[in-house]
């Protein structure tokens, strides 16, 4: 069991992930970094180590509920608690650099799968993990979405990804609502066009810049915002 605050990264492995898993840290919560990979998983807590953070880690693919089960529950008996979730897993399978398809052009198939990980992962792990968040009537849940997905500037191509994140605006928003009065804020953030294998070497912000408004989220204290989408820690439309 542990008093600290303890917070779940998904895709904690590398990239935005890797690096909201060592901010967070070293404010002195305990992080787990979930990972679907347990083999990358141990990789990246060993490059953290290294750095003299350390970190706790778990095999976790939020496509599947009995995975999310049962790293939740492995999480809840080590600890005694789960205080802040930050669901960073996603994926671009229209909108990457090698190929960025329009509506005539993306499969159905891609769109749902888009969906399944962007939108139905984080939906799974917020039922699996705002139930203990109540019992203590504290929670901070932090969505990593996109500009991508604001319907008020919403532009063309890269229709599953576009689209995906929408709807994950929409859980934010009414998760935000139901969780209100038990002490859960729930928001979403864009970190911007970082620099990762997802966003490129050419992108304009760094991976320390990027994860800057999810820690700060993550942390945020009782009388701070919940149902809003962030970027560099200021409320932008939906």
């Amino acid at each position: 069991m542990t008093d600290a605050r303890v917070a779940l990264v998904t895709g904690g492995n590398r990239g935005l992930g890797f690096e909201i898993v060592r901010q967070l840290a070293q404010t002195g919560m305990k992080t787990v970094l979930a990972s679907r990979d347990a083999e990358k998983g141990r990789v990246a807590a060993q490059q953290l180590a290294g750095a003299n953070v350390q970190t706790a880690i778990v095999a976790l693919d939020v496509n599947d509920a009995a995975s999310i089960d049962a790293a939740v529950a492995e999480i809840v008996r080590l600890n005694g608690r789960l205080d802040v979730l930050v669901n960073n897993a996603g994926i671009s399978l229209d909108g990457s650099r090698a190929a960025v398809a329009g509506v005539l052009e993306v499969s159905p198939e891609i769109a749902r799968q888009t969906y399944e990980t962007n939108v139905l992962g984080p939906m799974r792990l917020i039922q699996a993990i705002a139930p203990h968040m109540r019992e203590r009537r504290y929670g901070r849940i932090v969505n990593v979405s996109s500009r991508m997905g604001q319907l008020s500037g919403m532009g063309a191509r890269s229709p599953g990804y576009r689209m995906s994140k929408a709807a994950l605006n929409a859980l934010t928003r009414v998760a935000a609502a139901e969780f209100e009065r038990d002490g859960i804020k729930v928001n979403a953030m864009h970190p911007g066009w970082v620099r990762t294998d997802m966003g490129g070497s050419s992108a304009p912000v760094s991976v320390q810049e990027g994860a800057d408004t999810a820690v700060w989220l993550a942390t945020l204290a009782d009388d701070g915002p919940t149902g809003e989408f962030f970027e560099n820690r200021k409320a932008i439309a939906w």
